[in-house]
């Protein structure tokens, strides 16, 4: 019996629904702009930590740490979670979209984009979190 294949290690290039839906150039973007917002997060961090802002304030961290964590995820699962909501798929040139026709395809897909949005905003409030928590 053959092992199914894990996300990871579905081909770059080739759409499976609900698990990869963009090719090497849209990965490259979504890592790019996840590694900004993970980056735009630990600078307000320390801007908020510095100036020594209300505790609550803190909490503000959670906005771009969860868009960083859901763009590290897309790039990490092959997946874009906006292009799995629209249910189209790109493996050319960034914007170059194809419909995904298949219905049950489509479902699969807006599963997996559920996923990763949840999965990234926990991953921000969680670091938010920690810097709430964290005795200043």
């Amino acid at each position: 019996m053959d092992t199914p294949l894990i996300v990871y290690d579905t081909p770059a290039g080739e759409y499976h629904p609900g698990a990869c839906n963009i090719g090497p150039a849209e990965i490259a973007r979504r890592r790019s702009v996840g590694l900004l917002g993970v980056a735009a997060a630990a600078a307000l961090a320390v801007a908020l930590v510095a100036l020594g802002a209300p505790t609550a304030a803190r909490w503000l961290v959670a906005v771009p740490l969860a868009g960083g964590a859901v763009g590290l995820l897309q790039a990490r699962f092959r997946f874009c979670a906006a292009y799995g909501l629209a249910g189209v798929s790109n493996f050319g040139p960034l914007g170059d979209v194809r419909r995904v026709e298949d219905v049950a395809a489509r479902r699969a897909d807006r599963a997996k984009a559920a996923a990763i949005v949840v999965a990234g905003a926990a991953i921000g409030i969680a670091g938010a979190l920690a810097l709430v928590l964290l005795p200043l």
